[in-house]
């Protein structure tokens, strides 16, 4: 009777043994792939709201504006909330004009202590141009602050739109927001931009600095992963990073 008792804990020692050495890895593998779909779906629906915006002429974002930005951000369903102390702020995509085209979607995070009315209470869709390569670069920091460094105002909106003025010709980064439907140009001095290299490192293995530095093309993207750029493309279809 003490031999098969003995018997049969050494046998559930080993097995305890043999399933915990196992389940870190696994575990490991299965947050890897949830991050990988968490990015999918962040791209996804920076897409969707990017199309909604760009579908209605009327009062979507000039397309010369588009044809000369250096990259594009969508940050969608953004809450007032997230904005305060304390909040992590709103995710979404940058995509960036390389010689190859729009690239694949770098993830951040926006947020900041600072913001007032621009932000409604209701969720609320950011979109900003970077018009220039100082522009982009602030991307490459740990934190990035809009109207600090750089300048940024709220973007024209419809095809009669002009680009001409002189705020427009200063600015850097040129800002929107869609909130209940309406969509319109709104400085949004203030927010704090910062990667978020969690899910950059799992669909890539590179961080944002990375990926943003360089002007090859990352073929190693997930499905739908490249949702985002692909939107882009319909709308600012002209390649080459000499606009």
């Amino acid at each position: 009777m003490i031999i098969n008792q003995q018997k049969r804990f050494l046998t559930l020692a080993v097995a305890f043994m043999a399933l915990t050495s196992v389940t870190p890895l696994a575990r490991s593998e299965d947050g890897h792939a949830a991050k990988v779909k968490e990015a999918a779906a962040q791209s996804v629906k920076a897409a969707k709201v990017f199309d909604e915006i760009m579908q209605t002429p009327d009062k979507a974002i000039p397309q010369d504006l588009l044809a000369h930005a250096k990259a594009i951000a969508v940050f969608p369903q953004v809450i007032k909330a997230a904005f305060f102390i304390g909040g992590e702020g709103g995710r979404g995509v940058v995509s960036r004009r390389t010689s190859a085209g729009w690239s694949n979607p770098v993830y951040f995070r926006a947020g900041g202590g600072s913001v007032g009315p621009q932000i409604g209470a209701s969720a609320t869709d950011i979109v900003l141009l970077f018009m220039n390569d100082d522009a982009v670069a602030g991307l490459m920091k740990d934190k990035f602050e809009l109207g600090g460094e750089v300048a940024v105002a709220g973007g024209p909106v419809g095809r009669e739109a002009s680009a001409d003025t002189d705020a427009l010709m200063h600015a850097e980064i040129l800002s929107y927001s869609r909130s209940r439907g309406l969509f319109a140009g709104v400085n949004l001095k203030g927010v704090v931009i910062q990667p978020e290299d969690g899910l950059n490192q799992a669909v890539y293995n590179k961080s944002a600095h990375e990926l943003l530095g360089s002007d090859a093309p990352d073929q190693n993207a997930a499905a739908n992963v490249p949702a985002f750029p692909q939107a882009v493309t319909r709308y600012a279809k002209t390649t080459g990073s000499d606009h």
